[in-house]
């Protein structure tokens, strides 16, 4: 079809958390050009609990998929015999889940679909699997090939990139150096353009309290943080900072800034979560293809009992056709 981008690929999720739930939720209605990277037992047997009047087809090839009304599409990623149990770490779930995303990246690698969205993983689950990665960020990097990534969690109101992600906070500060810094500038002046900002205004937020108030609280800001936004700045980038952490994200909701740089991974998600994790998404930026996902975990305390709010996966799959389609109107 000419003029029309491949279709995205959504992976499944932990197979005993929410994720098989809210996907199946999503693509009830059907004709959503969106093909589920999982497994077709686990998804037959959700959208027989659920009750939902859809058909689950089983496809060899992303090229095989109709988009049909009332049906999803589903490419198995692993061998699944019978569904895992709901609610509990499962090490089958776990290999499954990660084997989803990897296939899923091979075929945006291919250029089979336009875009990757991945319903939550378990990390303790893929551990048991074997599996050393602690999220889908690191996966990504690695089987996408990409040097440097951030996260970014956006919704209607706030925008912000992570210096560093899953680390502790130790670990955190020691990680935030200058190339740390301006790589995460750089993404997020590259992401704000992605969203629709033609020269996106970039807040940086400090790392100690009241951005180090001049190396009272800490010199970081002095050190590393404000010479990486200098020389964002000399590459043309309206990066600005640092700001103290504790207003900058009230001063972004407020419309000053368009994209916030945090330091770590709560300061930057605690703003953003804090409105709702229905109206989050999270937007891996660095990767050679587009990956976007819901704002919440696999939620095991409610798996399998029906009531998984699927707002979060719509927004992302929403954000996935934003970028798509402005990608592809680029190229």
């Amino acid at each position: 079809m000419k003029n029309i981008p491949p279709p995205l690929a959504l992976t499944m999720g932990d197979a005993s958390g929410i994720g098989p739930e809210i996907v199946a939720k999503a693509l009830a209605k059907g004709g959503e050009r969106v093909v589920v990277f999982g497994s077709y037992v686990v998804m037959q047997d959700i959208v027989r609990r659920l009750g939902l009047n859809v058909e689950v087809r089983c496809i060899n090839a992303v090229a095989a998929a109709q988009f049909q009304p009332r049906a999803i599409e589903v490419i198995e990623t692993t061998r699944i015999i019978e569904p895992p149990p709901l609610g509990q770490i499962s090490s089958i779930s776990g290999q499954a889940a990660f084997d989803a995303v990897v296939a899923a990246i091979a075929a945006a690698k291919r250029a089979d679909v336009s875009g990757i969205v991945t319903a939550p993983i378990n990390k303790e689950a893929m551990a048991s699997a074997g599996v050393r990665y602690p999220g889908h960020t690191e996966i990504l990097a690695d089987y996408g090939g990409a040097k440097r990534v951030a996260m970014m969690l956006a919704n209607d109101d706030i925008r912000t990139v992570l210096v560093t992600i899953h680390t502790s906070l130790s670990k955190a500060i020691q990680q935030g150096d200058f190339d740390a810094q301006l790589s995460a500038i750089r993404l997020a002046h590259e992401g704000g353009k992605a969203l629709g900002f033609p020269t996106p205004r970039v807040a940086v937020a400090g790392l100690n309290p009241h951005a180090g108030e001049g190396g009272l609280f800490g010199d970081e800001e002095i050190r590393i943080i404000r010479p990486a936004i200098d020389a964002a700045r000399a590459e043309g980038i309206d990066a600005t900072g640092p700001h103290p952490g504790d207003t900058v994200f009230m001063q972004a909701r407020q419309g000053r800034f368009d994209v916030v740089v945090a330091q770590y991974h709560d300061q930057g998600l605690i703003p953003v979560k804090y409105l709702g994790l229905e109206k989050g998404v999270n937007i891996t930026l660095g990767l050679p293809f587009i990956r976007t996902s819901p704002d919440h975990g696999t939620a095991f305390d409610i798996a399998g009992q029906g009531i998984a709010d699927h707002a979060s996966l719509e927004t992302a799959l929403a954000y996935a056709k934003r970028l798509v389609a402005a990608q592809f109107k680029t190229n």
